[in-house]
């Protein structure tokens, strides 16, 4: 048991991800008054030719695009503050929860099965709503011309790719064996086709996560319907299709989640806003999580 929490814990090590740099701006000193001549006029200070001195150049910039973005985004944990550690640790508590129910769900969806025999592999189906939601998301704003609807298919792309890495990487670190290889959801370190975590789901809560919360507020609800239920959906393909681990669907999610936050983060950072917060309502109150976004 205790072997089993040390790699949930390693294996979801880097799915929340946020930093920025911050710059400063010294003002500058008064220039002395000039005495002025009898007659009124200014001293001259040098030849009146002079040219008059260049201006300072003005500070860079923090660095942006692509390229910085994987910079911050795999350094991230170094920025951590007390809020994304709570979350860092919520994500660990979500995944140890499913990795407890890991054979339940297996026998589940395994129960028709005759002994040895394998459910067909599904990997490009399983892949389809998430890629039909990128090209919409797409083709929709070159169809109106929006910048805001290209921004938001960039996030989309960015977020599924950088959560995409770190999902191979902790794949072929762990290499734990799937529910069509054993019925051990305990065989770590053994080689062939790594299991955890489900790149799938990765893939679809990272696209799903800036669908829901991107854009305008107009359409919020059928947004997050959309965006979490792509998550939902293809998260129980995979279980349904004997492909993964319930703590691997879980343990994407919130790769995914973490991923596309970071990058909405770095798209729309002029101006930015996220909190969680207790609000009261009717009769009680009600925790909400809300994204500010231009």
């Amino acid at each position: 048991m205790r072997l089993r929490k040390l790699l949930t814990l390693s294996a979801t090590a880097g799915i929340f991800t946020a930093s920025g740099p911050a710059w400063c701006q010294t003002s500058g000193t008064e220039t002395p008054a000039v005495p002025a001549e009898p007659n009124g006029a200014p001293y001259a200070l040098g030849p009146p030719d002079l040219p008059p001195a260049a201006p300072a150049a003005a500070p860079s910039t923090a660095s942006t695009g692509l390229g910085s973005d994987i910079k911050a985004y795999f350094s991230s944990p170094l920025h951590w503050d007390q809020s994304d550690w709570t979350w860092f640790g919520g994500a660990i508590a979500a995944t140890a929860l499913a990795h407890h129910y890991d054979t339940d769900v297996r026998k589940h969806f395994t129960m028709n099965l005759a002994p040895g025999q394998k459910v067909n592999s599904e990997d490009v189906k399983d892949a389809i709503p998430t890629a039909a939601v990128f090209l919409a998301t797409w083709g929709y704003a070159s169809l109106i011309n929006s910048n805001d609807g290209r921004s938001e298919t960039w996030a989309m792309l960015e977020a599924a790719g950088l959560g995409g890495v770190s999902a191979y990487a902790l794949k072929y670190t762990f290499r734990r064996e799937g529910p069509d290889d054993t019925s051990n959801p305990n065989q770590w370190f053994k080689g062939g086709v790594a299991s955890f975590p489900s790149f799938h789901a990765t893939a679809a809560f990272a696209v799903g996560t800036v669908l829901a919360e991107s854009g305008s507020d107009d359409h919020r609800w059928l947004r997050r319907l959309l965006g979490y239920g792509l998550g939902v959906a293809t998260s129980y393909e995979r279980l349904k299709h004997n492909a993964h681990w319930l703590s691997d669907t879980v343990a994407g999610a919130a790769l995914g989640s973490a991923s596309a936050r970071f990058t909405m983060n770095r798209t729309y950072a002029s101006g930015s806003d996220s909190n969680l917060a207790l609000e009261p309502v009717e009769g009680g109150a009600m925790l909400t999580y809300r994204v500010t976004l231009p």
